[in-house]
């Protein structure tokens, strides 16, 4: 049984960090599901606002079906009830029921529906995909809107009009003007979650647009670092926000740029620059080059010794 009602989700979501935990592999590329237990508990000692397993920053796009459910009830047994755990939605809108399905069965405390595999879709479909979905479960669902599935903000309130629990939207986009316009008609209808990659880039702004939290995936790794920084962002210090940028982030999106996939790959470098490595990335994303291992261990370190 999940331990959060809809409203009770999106109040705790929207006044914390999020992060997407990496899923660890083995060297055969299997799912190690002991390291991955043994990194949700250590996460949830952190005071983060929910963990969101399967995504992204998860690799939930190389996971099979079967090995996504395992990973949801791996993270909510590490999780242990301290954390709400967000379980992920993903494909065609028949896996994607099936799988909401899975989550609500295995303890998920809601549910990330992610765009579909491979489609072009026009507004009116997209809300009878989000609607299906939010029928077959009374978990509260957040919507990622990004890619193929970008929703507008009048489709997006036709689907909160339809759906009670629609409680969040995650943006991929990054579009002032949108975001704007979204927030200006729905208002605190939903928790609006900051979802382009390295989150931290772009949270200031954003909070003015009534975006209050953020995926954080450099949490994986640097837990501490960026849970001060989104302290910084919701206190507004403009001089912190930006000496961390600075000092850490910025730098750390340059390695990221250089290849694409590498926004999840760099993440598990990280991990095992602080000496909890979750094994290697899963094909089509390629690891770091040894040299920008080197490189992003030159970075954690100086946070680690900033921190000390």
């Amino acid at each position: 049984m999940t331990n959060y009602s809809p409203t009770e989700l999106v109040e705790t979501l929207g006044r914390g960090l999020l992060s997407f935990p990496v899923t660890h592999f083995d060297a055969d590329l299997q799912v190690d599901e002991a390291a991955y237990r043994e990194h949700l508990e250590w996460l949830s000692g952190y005071d983060v606002a929910g963990l969101f397993a399967a995504g992204g920053t998860g690799e939930g796009f190389s996971l099979s079906g079967d090995e996504a459910d395992r990973v949801v009830r791996t993270a909510v047994a590490g999780a242990a009830g301290r954390v709400p755990v967000l379980a992920p939605a993903t494909g065609s809108t028949v896996n994607a029921i099936a799988q909401v399905r899975a989550a609500e069965e295995a303890g998920a405390d809601g549910i990330l529906l992610m765009p579909p595999y491979l489609t072009e879709a026009g507004q009116r479909g997209l809300v009878e995909h989000v609607s299906a979905v939010c029928a077959a479960t009374s978990l509260g669902v957040i919507y990622y809107s990004r890619a193929n599935a970008v929703l507008g903000v009048e489709a997006l309130e036709q689907a909160c009009a339809r759906n009670a629990n629609l409680v969040g939207f995650k943006d991929g986009v990054g579009s002032i003007e949108q975001m704007t316009r979204t927030y200006a008609q729905l208002g605190d209808r939903l928790v609006y979650v900051g979802g382009l990659p390295t989150a931290e880039v772009f949270a200031l702004p954003l909070l003015q647009l009534g975006v209050t939290t953020y995926s954080s995936a450099i949490f994986n790794f640097v837990p501490q670092f960026a849970l001060d920084f989104y302290d910084a962002v919701r206190r507004q210090d403009q001089k912190v926000v930006y000496a961390m940028l600075n000092d850490f982030v910025i730098p750390y999106t340059r390695i990221r740029d250089r290849e694409p996939g590498y926004a999840v790959s760099i993440v598990k470098a990280g991990l095992a620059a602080v000496g909890r490595p979750a094994g290697p990335v899963r094909p089509p994303l390629s690891d770091l080059t040894d040299a920008e291992r080197a490189e992003l261990q030159a970075l954690v370190d100086a946070v680690a010794g900033s921190q000390a």
